[in-house]
């Protein structure tokens, strides 16, 4: 396996973000003095897995490791990894085990018409989310919510870009980091299946270069499979609004998601949602007048205006 492996590279750096979160007495070691690092050394993360630190050092390099379930499992309960972690980690290493010349197949996302007459019969805000949280298709709900992703160019589309560059998006959400987390928990989980993906690649290089904030973030490398909470929106029209969000999943291996908002019938977010809903319709009714030609234009563009003598 050669150190270029982008799967072992993945695994190396996620192996470190987590031995920097913890300290040694978090794990029953002593904490000594004059320690350089913040988080576990390497010989200390070997010591407790029971593994020699050369060899884990190779892993964290993406040398040529080849680690076994239960090497795994040992690295797992040495750095106190959750369920989800721990899934991520047996991910990551079994791809890194497989040549780097196996090319994954990138089927190209599309939303089907069914999802799409879907969406504009229900009564909610919903978005179609592509595996990096690119937004496919929405209904008028959530243009209202969220705002017109049609205002911007189909490669800015994306609900992680918004978020960390649009001001108005995080005006929006009040609870701006914890969302962050979650939305760069879930294209964590994304790059775990195909870190080499150009897309993937494009929205990362971007936000690295434009925010200190995603840098910060991304550096920390959150796994999450959220599939369902609650959100804070501060709408300018309608105030706060709590809703419950959860997603479907939609036919395709991996493929769009169904990101639908609700609130619970009879209280107040309700009462704003259907609001909200009564404020954009009013608005787009307005807009179609407004772009609606008048009699006198369809008098003057039918050559029909009375000539004058």
């Amino acid at each position: 396996m050669a150190v270029d492996h982008p799967y072992a590279r993945e695994l190396g750096d996620f192996l470190r973000a987590r031995r920097g979160r913890l300290r040694p007495q978090d794990v029953g070691l002593e904490p000594g003095s004059r320690r350089k690092v913040t988080g576990l050394r390497r010989e200390e993360v070997a010591l407790l897995a029971g593994l020699s630190t050369d060899y884990y050092q190779r892993m964290e390099q993406g040398r040529e490791v080849r680690p076994s379930d239960q090497v795994l499992d040992a690295l797992a309960s040495a750095l106190d990894l959750d369920d989800e972690e721990r899934r991520h980690l047996f991910t990551l290493a079994r791809a890194a085990r497989r040549p780097a010349a196996v090319r994954t197949r990138r089927a190209p996302e599309r939303v089907p018409d069914s999802t799409r007459r879907l969406l504009h019969v229900m009564g909610t805000p919903a978005v179609v989310l592509g595996r990096h949280l690119d937004v496919l298709a929405w209904n008028p709900l959530a243009e209202a919510l969220l705002g017109d992703p049609a205002t911007l160019p189909p490669g800015r589309r994306n609900m992680l870009m918004a978020l960390f560059e649009d001001p108005g998006t995080r005006a929006r959400c009040p609870d701006w980091e914890t969302t962050a987390l979650q939305y760069i928990g879930m294209l964590r989980a994304a790059v775990a299946t195909d870190p080499t993906h150009p897309r993937a690649t494009t929205i990362i290089g971007e936000l690295s270069i434009r925010s200190a904030d995603f840098r910060r973030l991304w550096a920390r490398h959150e796994v999450r499979e959220t599939v369902h909470g609650t959100k804070l929106f501060r709408h300018p029209q309608v105030g706060g609004i709590t809703l419950a969000w959860d997603v479907y999943p939609l036919p395709g291996n991996p493929g769009p998601v169904l990101l639908v908002y609700t609130a619970e019938p009879g209280t107040a977010d309700d009462e704003r949602i259907r609001l909200l809903a009564s404020l954009h319709a009013t608005r787009e009714t307005r807009k179609a007048q407004a772009e609606r030609p008048g009699l006198s234009d369809v008098v003057r563009r039918q050559g029909l205006e009375p000539r004058t003598r």
